[in-house]
């Protein structure tokens, strides 16, 4: 059952053609069938004056459509997205993006942070790092894949995750791109870090090669829950390989869920025994803490999110340790930062670029490829159930913060959390909610993470019994 509800849409998903198609014509991922004429149309009309006045029309057609298609990717991810929209609304609330507050007030104010909100919030998105499919790389291993176009969304959704967790490890979360150069050498090494070749340690090559366990290959999608156990995995490995001075992710990663096969039902529990231990074994035992970045995958439904788990999602935004959300629509991945109202503002990986490989010193670099000015945004209950939540903890006392304010969300979730805090493993008391922990075979499951009966979850699950990770 690993990876279950991963691998039900991912085979839906690998039912439609997954293959690379930076070769295709862009007008045909957007033809209307309405308008395009077949050849057998063609032969048997030529000689139609109709058919000639049509057919300039036609060409017309082709023409605009060329023109306005040559980001046909666009027009495709939006089929598939849904219809989302640029810019900032009039509305008048707060925008919170990755735990920092923008007041968007219309009312005057001594308050620089309410005058100056909204260009400030823009230059702040405007500095996250984007990672968009990118064509023309190294073929992948042994498959003929030079690109990610149409299937590489997660991978790029989960390096843009990790690569504010770099930034805000490195640079702090009050850094901002440069608007001149020479730039920042600690920026340049992290976008280097993510170059597309097997040189560069988080490439989309090295995440396919380590995630093999969970089924990851070219031309397939992959969901949330795999894509967070192939990071711990690839850290893992880069912390064998590399010296600890040295590590390109300076920090322990913990995966909160179930248990280790994400099989297991109920809220899962972030166990700060646990913590201490990835942080140890991170060190090789030299520290009793480091820096740990927290993933949190999550199911939060069966076609749609459960609405009593919207506000729970849009406070954690408000977190000083706020990483964002891997989510979108299935099959689509974004990676969502911040949050207005009902809206979730994102970076889109969908966008086609080709492949560019920064060097580690080169700080007069062209990096504009790896940020977007333009602020898309959706609706927060509109995004897949399937997701995962990242956070990222400096030290022992930013740690602490967060499961205070972890702990009072869980609280106040109304027997409903997203996950919860505990010291150590309680393995006498159910922390799912509220439900009995007996199963329909009669059986006393392991209580630990809140085991789901397999015959409520195949169609007869309780409303609060939604992780099946």
């Amino acid at each position: 059952m690993k990876g279950f509800c991963e691998r039900a849409v991912a085979s839906d998903f690998s039912s439609k053609t997954l293959t690379d198609t930076s070769n295709r014509s862009p007008t045909s991922l957007t033809s209307d069938p309405g308008i395009s004429d077949s050849s057998e149309n063609k032969a048997s009309h030529s000689d139609s004056p109709a058919y000639e006045v049509h057919a300039k029309q036609n060409g017309w057609t082709a023409a605009v459509k060329k023109a306005v298609a040559i980001g046909s990717m666009r027009r495709l991810q939006e089929r598939v997205l849904g219809s989302t929209r640029t810019g900032i609304s009039s509305s008048t609330s707060d925008i919170w993006l990755l735990g920092v507050c923008y007041r968007i007030s219309q009312e005057s104010s001594g308050d620089a942070d309410t005058s100056n909100g909204v260009p400030a919030f823009e230059r702040d998105f405007s500095s996250r790092i984007l990672m968009t499919y990118r064509k023309g790389f190294d073929a992948i291993e042994d498959s003929k894949y030079t690109s990610d176009v149409n299937w590489g969304c997660m991978l790029r959704s989960s390096q843009m995750l990790a690569a504010q967790a770099l930034l805000f490890h490195r640079l702090g979360r009050s850094w901002r791109k440069p608007l001149q150069k020479p730039l920042d050498r600690e920026y340049i090494e992290i976008l280097h870090y993510f170059g597309d070749s097997e040189a560069s340690p988080f490439s989309i090559h090295n995440l396919l090669q380590a995630g093999k366990a969970y089924d990851l290959a070219a031309g397939s999608w992959m969901g949330p829950y795999a894509m967070c156990r192939t990071w711990e995995t690839l850290a893992r490995f880069q912390r064998v390989v590399t010296d600890l001075e040295d590590q390109p992710l300076p920090m322990a990663i913990y995966i909160v869920s179930g248990d280790e096969d994400g099989e297991r039902g109920g809220a899962p529990v972030l166990c700060i025994e646990d913590a201490s231990r990835h942080c140890c074994e991170f060190s090789r035992g030299q520290a009793d803490w480091t820096p740990i970045l927290l993933l949190v995958p999550l199911v939060l439904g069966l076609e749609e999110v459960n609405p009593r788990y919207i506000p729970l999602l849009r406070a954690t935004f408000m977190f000083p340790q706020s990483l964002g959300i891997l989510g979108g629509k299935p099959g689509a991945s974004t990676y969502i930062v911040g949050v207005q109202d009902e809206k979730a503002f994102f970076l889109d990986p969908h966008d086609t670029q080709p492949v560019v490989n920064i060097s580690r010193d080169d700080v007069e670099a062209d990096t504009s490829s790896y940020h977007c000015n333009i602020i898309r945004h959706i609706s927060l209950d509109s995004i897949d159930p399937s997701l995962a939540i990242g956070f990222y903890c400096r030290d022992k006392d930013d740690f602490d913060d967060f499961c205070l304010r972890a702990s009072k969300l869980a609280d106040e979730s109304n027997g409903a959390p997203l996950f919860t805090v505990a010291q150590k493993h309680n393995l006498s008391k159910p922390v799912s909610h509220s439900e009995s922990s007996v199963s329909t075979d009669g059986l006393q499951h392991d209580d630990s993470f809140g085991v789901v009966a397999m015959s409520d979850a195949e169609g007869h699950a309780h409303e609060d019994e939604w992780q099946l990770l």
